[in-house]
């Protein structure tokens, strides 16, 4: 069998899971009720843990001037960017809010949070990841003078409290759904260099790592888009993405670039347009863009995780997975 023809039917098997709500059976609807269950208290839980931990809860933007380049990225498979124009500006759908991250700890909070909508056309042979959608909510947080060690700190010990509330409460929903016995993990997690991931796995290391990992794993010094931080001695990143079994990368974060001379330099080094970025450019240019790291949640990712759910389309419910279309 060929490449291709596995791409097709992959493609064929996905296709046939992404249904409407209508057009469930009675057994599908009750699955769809059990994670439903799971989401709405995985919202509570987490953004009652971010408010108790001090952070200030952020309402999101959907459109704005300037967002997420996601370039230069080796995860980026944008098919289209959505750009259009209102009251006689061009504005283009938010693929990310770490440019309002940036500023908004710098000015108003040392800790905020927003469930953040985002809106990226994904390439349709995406729809075979099943991770990948068009639109998806990032459970997105900024913390003023944090390292990256702070960061993962706290995520570890997020993971563990989020988990151990849903084993406690959610128990029969979760066995039901097959994932009780296999979300236990110890902390701290271990740290693995992307280098080293691709030096073990080849460049498919994203897809080896998701099918073999027992517990989560952080990657670190991933080349990536302006804002992450780069050791202009060394060439290494101050990034981390956190992978989990079955699903690979859940989160994306890094310490952030402040300085204005480092931020311009690498922005025309990648082609990205300085005018897209003028408050961000004067913050660090006056130097009030301050020392910052954070990361965003995949909030479906992390759901996929913990029910065991295959494919985003079945999670969402009203699926937004690439290239397909529904009605609602």
């Amino acid at each position: 069998m060929t490449k291709e023809q596995t791409k097709l039917i992959l493609k064929q098997l996905h296709e046939s899971k992404i249904k409407q709500l209508n057009e469930l059976s009675p057994e599908e609807i009750e699955r769809k009720r059990l994670t439903t269950r799971i989401t709405t208290h995985t919202l509570r839980y987490l953004s009652e843990y971010f408010v108790e931990k001090g952070f200030e809860w952020i309402m999101p933007v959907i459109l704005s001037k300037a967002t997420d380049p996601l370039w230069p990225d080796p995860d980026f498979s944008i098919e289209k960017r959505i750009e259009i124009e209102i009251y006689g500006e061009t504005v283009r759908t938010t693929h990310s809010m770490i440019v309002h991250k940036q500023v908004l700890v710098s000015l108003l909070a040392p800790r905020i949070f927003i469930f953040s909508p985002n809106i990226r056309i994904e390439k349709r042979e995406r729809l075979n990841t099943g991770i990948h959608g068009y639109e998806f909510t990032q459970l997105d947080f900024e913390i003023r003078g944090a390292s990256s060690a702070d960061v993962r700190k706290f995520v570890e010990e997020l993971l563990r409290e989020y988990i151990a509330f849903l084993r406690a409460r959610f128990s029969s929903e979760l066995k039901e759904l097959g994932t009780y016995d296999l979300l236990s993990f110890s902390i701290p997690f271990k740290v693995m260099d992307s280098r080293e991931a691709e030096e073990k796995y080849g460049e498919k290391w994203p897809d080896i790592l998701r099918e073999e990992l027992k517990e989560p794993l952080w990657i670190v010094n991933i080349p990536r888009e302006f804002y992450d931080y780069e050791d202009e001695a060394t060439g290494v990143w101050d990034n981390y993405d956190l992978y989990v079994p079955r699903v690979g990368e859940i989160l994306s974060g890094a310490r952030r670039e402040y300085k204005y001379d480092k931020i311009v330099s690498k922005m025309k080094r990648d082609g990205v347009p300085l005018e897209n970025y003028k408050v961000l450019l004067s913050l660090a240019k006056e130097g009030k863009l301050l020392p910052s790291a954070g990361a965003g949640i995949g909030v479906e990712r992390l759901l996929l995780w913990v029910t065991g759910i295959e494919h985003i389309g079945e999670l969402q419910l009203f699926p937004r997975v690439p290239g397909i279309v529904l009605e609602l």
